[in-house]
């Protein structure tokens, strides 16, 4: 797998910083532009520990993300105060084997493991076959299974990161989208640190929003996202 961020806001935790003050403020836009470090800091502090995200919203970050499995993919579409662009498959035939992810619960078991690696091989066979047989691509790609790698740009704004951080960072969260989401988490911390220095799963904020169903490791989960 590998994350990166592609772009974000210019100045993003100022022009959060500028939305919040505007509210409260007759200044002129220029000059909520001017707020020193120490205002946006002082300003970013209140309103996330208000949980006043609304002004979040004015700032976006893009995503490059490469060799995902389908699985996770489907999983991350569920997101829908997002953009997303993804490699297509009826467009993009593999001719060459397709590229898999395999879960560590299936490689640390090497009789499964190569199972699996004859059923892949099967599969892209069977698709070769079908396209040589003038079967259309889109039609074709019936037969590729969740575990096909694919590639995609996400964007979201600063708001919907802090949520889909609570629900994706969390142990609760199927492995792979977790892993993702925690990179993506890392990158988002480093160019907007006041931003996101609280995001990660429910547990950073408050009792573990996961119930009867919680990991009941929240001492170790939040010196793990300390320490991100």
């Amino acid at each position: 797998m590998l994350v990166q961020l592609l772009t974000h806001t210019p100045n993003p935790e100022l022009v959060v910083a500028a939305a919040a003050r505007l509210c409260y403020s007759d200044a002129s836009i220029e000059q909520l532009f001017g707020q020193s470090d120490e205002q946006v800091a002082r300003l970013l502090g209140k309103i996330l520990g208000l949980g006043h995200y609304s002004v979040l919203e004015h700032a976006s970050f893009s995503f490059g993300i490469e060799g995902i499995s389908r699985a996770c993919s489907h999983q991350l579409v569920r997101h829908r105060v997002a953009s997303f662009s993804q490699q297509s498959q009826r467009y993009v035939s593999h001719e060459m084997p397709f590229a898999v992810v395999t879960p560590a619960s299936i490689e640390e078991r090497p009789e499964l493991l190569a199972r699996v690696a004859v059923h892949m091989a099967a599969t892209h066979e069977l698709y070769r076959d079908l396209l040589a047989a003038d079967v259309p691509a889109e039609d074709a790609r019936f037969v590729l299974p969740n575990a096909a790698a694919t590639k995609l740009v996400l964007t979201m704004n600063a708001r919907e990161l802090h949520h889909f951080f609570a629900l994706r960072c969390c142990r609760r969260a199927q492995w792979e989208i977790r892993d993702m989401a925690k990179e993506m988490l890392r990158l988002a911390r480093r160019a907007a640190p006041l931003l996101f220095a609280a995001a990660g799963p429910g547990c950073l904020k408050g009792t573990c929003p996961e119930g009867a169903m919680c990991c009941k490791a929240m001492a170790e989960v939040r010196q793990e996202y300390a320490a991100l």
